[in-house]
């Protein structure tokens, strides 16, 4: 049986798929390789390294062109649209995560590890296509899936940083500045996770786990944001 359907994967996604064996490359999860010592192809991060550089420029580029804001309020516009949580959003969605070559506990978690690999993996598919088809195929692809979403962004307000805005509260209502300590770090170094604390002075408000320090002091800051109710 053929562990790729690249005709079903080009039509769920709306791309064409040439190379057959990059769009597979882009599928597949390191811990894939850990359990079929046999598999021809490599691993997906290299991929990911390009795709998530080209879906920043193309992302930049539009925001440079349609926005005359400055630069901080792009820069969040461009963080809201391409971190983990939108871009697993989009390829849950998008039915990416059909295709996924994995190992069979990767398979398994449903939790924020799974929201990373399918992040990683809409970063791969985009390296993918653009080595496949070109700059303006990555772009057009971008467009559709991701920059849709912009108007959603601005309208809710979610490009906001939450740590920005925790801090902003609290500030004005407290007179502190909060700070963050990592509290665990647990797992191999491919697939490292923390778990981050939100302190205002030595009163812990709230943890926050991620796949990196960063997503987890995010996390922790919005925990704290609704556990304040601000």
């Amino acid at each position: 049986m053929d562990i790729f359907d690249a005709e079903g994967f080009s039509k769920k996604l709306g791309i064409p798929v040439r190379n057959r064996e990059l769009f597979q490359e882009a599928i597949t999860h390191r811990s894939y390789l850990n359990e079929h010592r046999d598999y021809k192809l490599a691993h997906n991060e290299r991929l990911e390294f390009l795709g998530d550089a080209v879906l920043e420029l193309v992302v930049t580029e539009y925001l440079y062109a349609h926005f005359p804001n400055p630069e901080g309020e792009l820069t969040s516009f461009r963080a809201a649209l391409v971190n983990g949580e939108m871009l697993s959003a989009i390829a849950g969605r998008m039915g990416l995560g059909d295709y996924l070559l994995m190992s069979k506990g990767e398979a398994k978690d449903m939790g924020r590890a799974r929201m990373w690999l399918l992040a990683n993996a809409m970063e791969s598919v985009i390296g993918a296509l653009y080595l496949d088809s070109g700059y303006d195929a990555a772009k057009a692809f971008i467009a559709e899936k991701i920059l849709s979403e912009l108007p959603n962004v601005i309208e809710s307000g979610s490009y906001a940083d939450p740590k920005s805005r925790f801090q902003e509260m609290a500030q004005a209502k407290m007179g502190v500045t909060p700070s963050y300590r990592i509290l665990k770090e647990s797992g191999p170094d491919h697939d490292r996770q923390f778990v981050s604390g939100v302190f205002l002075g030595e009163e812990l408000v709230a943890e926050g786990t991620g796949l990196s320090k960063q997503e987890s002091q995010r996390s922790a800051a919005e925990a704290a944001i609704v556990k304040k109710g601000w």
